[in-house]
């Protein structure tokens, strides 16, 4: 007797190679962008496990995170000093909305372009997954309503409008900055770990989980009940745990700390074959601790995770190491890694 397959669960992406006429506004919102993970015209490296892994200079991510993160706040500014007036929440809402959808295209172009230059993790049995021919639609609105709903939190939590950029709690910045990260990946553990390991939450949980080798688009390629949490849950739980804990948690505080976690989804999810952490102000002190995250370990989760799993974590691997759930890395182990080799992330184009 053969197990019915569900037409839902194909990871088939057969769809950029097809008739362009039989496209959609969702398939063309793709193309317009830019945003592939790949191009099909050019050829992608190809590494065995056995070869040597090169690895990208920390202070380059904190650079390419500060300056996307620092250039709304700047316009901002400007706005409010040639024009004496500050933004109202919904004119706030709209522009750091629009921000935010911006620096992530950016990212994704990046993403690709470093992909073509040192291929990809398992790259020797495995291509990087595309978006789903079934899921061009669903991915574009999962895209849309991260990018849209998690300033919308932000601005009516955070915003207030006789405050400028220049009045955000310079003396908290470092602090909370790197504290969100680290806060936020607490309570992803664990509802993260929860999705996989109670039966119940599984079945929200597995859609994402059709992915072995993820790109950065399927970041939030999941069910309804999974992307409340990730989009509006997790962070609002770390939010309201700073607050707790005494910090200011203004708005552009907290809009830097958003830009430091959107970068490491991508790129936790894009697969590339490179030694890199994602930045964040305390990684000096969690590699102490051998508690950094490298891109390799978010991989790891979901070519061999499904109902148990390890590395839960998304932005370091402090409470996986600290609650035993730690896999092992397998091509970039430290003895594997090319320190003489630097890979660049290009800030601009």
């Amino acid at each position: 007797m053969t197990t019915q397959v569900n037409p839902k669960d194909s990871m088939k992406s057969t769809w950029r190679s097809k008739d362009r006429s039989q496209w959609t506004p969702y398939h063309w919102f793709y193309e317009v962008l830019g945003i592939h993970s790949v191009d099909l015209d050019k050829e992608v490296p190809i590494h065995s496990k056995q070869d040597k892994v090169p690895y990208t200079p920390e202070w380059q991510l904190h650079r390419w995170v500060l300056t996307h993160a620092f250039a709304p706040l700047v316009i901002h500014q400007c706005i409010y000093h040639f024009t004496g007036h500050n933004l109202n929440a919904l004119q706030a809402f709209v522009f750091y909305s629009l921000a935010f959808k911006a620096n992530a295209i950016h990212e994704l172009h990046m993403l690709r372009r470093v992909g073509h230059i040192v291929g990809f993790l398992d790259g020797d049995v495995h291509e990087r997954d595309g978006v789903p021919d079934v899921g061009v639609a669903k991915t574009v609105r999962s895209l849309l309503s991260t990018s849209t709903f998690r300033p919308v939190f932000t601005v009516f939590l955070a915003y207030r409008a006789n405050q400028t950029p220049m009045d955000m709690n310079w003396r908290w910045l470092l602090l909370e900055v790197g504290l969100y990260g680290i806060i936020l990946d607490f309570w992803f553990y664990w509802y993260h770990r929860l999705m996989h390991e109670v039966g119940a939450l599984w079945q929200y949980h597995r859609t994402h989980h059709l992915t072995k080798h993820p790109n950065p688009l399927l970041t939030l390629y999941a069910d309804l009940e999974q992307e409340f949490f990730d989009i509006a849950g997790v962070p609002l739980a770390t939010y309201f745990t700073m607050k707790a804990m005494g910090m200011p948690m203004g708005f552009y505080e907290w809009w830097i700390g958003h830009q430091f976690v959107m970068f490491a989804e991508l790129a936790g999810h894009s697969g590339i074959r490179i030694y890199s952490e994602p930045p964040n102000p305390f990684t000096w002190l969690l590699r102490l601790a051998g508690c950094e995250l490298i891109i390799e370990d978010h991989d790891m989760h979901h070519r061999k995770g499904w109902k148990s799993s390890g590395n839960y974590g998304k932005q370091t691997r402090l409470w996986d190491k600290i609650f035993g759930t730690l896999k092992e890395r397998v091509e970039c182990e430290q003895q594997n890694i090319d320190w003489d080799t630097s890979v660049d992330v290009p800030l601009f184009w």
